[in-house]
């Protein structure tokens, strides 16, 4: 007799289903810890306002998310391996559940941060298990299938939730973004109870080996992040010794890191980071990408509902309409190449979306007052079809040719480091916004829009367009040494 809730009691009960329906639960979990981190990019505005704070400071309900969300992504091999799949995962969907309705109903702005803190913690541990799940219980035959279906699915909640995100702003305020995760989460809680092993990966007892946390990895991780964020902000402001001394700090911290999670696989332990998957060079080349990838992604989120409400004087509404057909067709997108991805070579799929991606930031310097927004959602659709081609290929063509008992740690890493870039681009974007707008003399603060703000915002997009460009030189090394697994494991 299997024990109840195991892996090979749920295999036994519903057959080679079981991993489909195991995919299709983490998938409404993921679309929940994307909606979140997303969607409230279009009341940032709306939410300045209401509590009366600059852009710089509104920036930290984006960033607050991404670096909770960053350091918390260290923690899921540690959590599956100690407590079990299903209970991971429980306790994120409540966390993140609880978080959203407390963000929704507080009146403080302090405490708005903590609830978005507690969502990118809950965000950040659910993100690498459907890679985790994709490459060890599906064959190379049908892991483009399987991240197909994951992929088109995840996108698809993200690419709708700011089109009624941008209404609910419209009719009511930012406060309704917050719920907009709670179907989500009672969705996914339901199915995980049924679906979700209590066991950890490779189907064994949860607790096996009561593996202990790496608290001294997190910590130096935690502070290097902060350090790091904190630093670049008060570069902006002019602080510059005690900027200079958060960003030393953080390359300490790194340093330091790096160091201690040597230590830790020399005595036997479990380290956050396993640094032997970087002698791998499609993964160590895959990470690079993905930290570049990030900060490109991630800062382009939240620039463009800005800047099509400040820049180009759109209602929240209008913004959420014009990405909606964007969205849909990185769905499409995804759901295509997703499918191709697992039999031909990753770093074209790559390259192409980068390039593609590149392409959207730089032809929005061409965009001014007397632009057709059928010109903006064309260049929205260009850009969200790059990032159709890299979203399936990136994990793919990293981590597949890993050994299977490193794919948690393989997972955990390259979604720790383009979580890392995202958190840096989200604040690199929302510091060298302010920085040309005072350049071009201009402030976000009045609601009249002009040529001079369009340039700053031009200045930025710019950037973007450059930090895609350097990322294809590293993405042409993602070429696998030899061909990838052909065996199934347990999930």
């Amino acid at each position: 007799m299997h024990a109840p809730g195991s892996l090979a009691d749920l295999q036994s009960r519903y057959g080679t289903r079981h991993r489909w329906l195991m995919l299709a639960t983490v998938m409404i979990g993921s679309m929940a810890a994307i909606m979140s981190s997303t969607i409230m990019n279009v009341g940032i505005p709306d939410m300045s306002l209401h509590f009366g704070i600059g852009q710089e400071q509104a920036q930290w309900v984006s960033s607050s998310f991404m670096v909770a969300m960053t350091v918390s992504m260290l923690t899921t091999p540690w959590l599956l391996a100690r407590f079990g799949y299903r209970n991971t995962y429980y306790g994120c969907m409540w966390l993140l559940m609880t978080a959203g309705i407390g963000g929704g109903l507080v009146n403080d702005y302090n405490w708005v941060l903590v609830a978005r803190v507690s969502e990118g913690l809950a965000a950040g541990v659910v993100q690498p298990i459907p890679a985790i799940i994709i490459l060890r219980a599906f064959d190379n035959a049908e892991q483009g299938r399987a991240n197909s279906f994951f992929g088109m699915g995840v996108v698809l909640a993200p690419a709708i939730g700011p089109s009624i995100g941008g209404i609910l702003v419209d009719w009511m305020s930012w406060r309704s973004l917050f719920f907009m995760v709670i179907p989500f989460c009672l969705a996914s809680l339901w199915m995980a109870k049924r679906y979700v092993p209590i066991t950890a990966p490779g189907g064994v007892t949860a607790n096996h080996g009561k593996p202990t946390l790496d608290v001294g990895g997190l910590t130096l991780a935690t502070l290097g992040t902060l350090c790091l964020l904190n630093g670049l902000v008060l570069l902006h402001s002019g602080h510059w010794t005690n900027s200079a001394w958060l960003i030393a700090g953080a390359l300490v911290c790194i340093v330091s890191f790096v160091f201690w999670q040597r230590v830790q696989a020399q005595r036997g332990g479990l380290p956050l980071m396993n640094l032997s998957l970087f002698k791998h060079r499609p993964f160590a080349m895959g990470t690079l990408v993905a930290f570049i990838y990030g900060i490109a992604m991630f800062g382009s989120t939240y620039l463009i509902p800005v800047y099509l409400q400040l820049g180009l004087g759109l209602s929240p509404s209008h913004v959420g309409t014009l990405m909606l057909p964007s969205g849909l067709l990185l769905a499409l997108t995804i759901a295509v190449v997703g499918r191709y991805a697992s039999t031909h070579p990753t770093h074209l799929f790559v390259s192409f979306g980068l390039t593609l991606l590149a392409l959207s930031f730089a032809l929005m310097l061409l965009v001014n007052l007397q632009t057709a927004l059928w010109v903006l959602v064309a260049l929205a659709i260009l850009g969200r079809i790059g990032l159709g081609f890299i979203l399936p290929s990136l994990n793919l063509g990293a981590m597949r040719s890993l050994q299977p008992h490193l794919i948690p740690q393989g997972a955990s890493a390259i979604n720790f480091l383009r979580m890392l870039g995202g958190a840096a681009g989200v604040s690199l974007c929302g510091i060298l916004l302010e920085w040309r707008l005072a350049v071009h003399g201009d402030t976000l603060v009045n609601s009249t829009t002009s040529a001079a703000r369009l340039a700053a915002f031009d200045d930025v997009f710019l950037m973007l367009a450059g930090v895609c460009a350097f990322a294809l030189v590293a993405a042409w090394q993602i070429r696998e040494p030899r061909a990838p697994r052909q065996d199934t494991v347990a999930p």
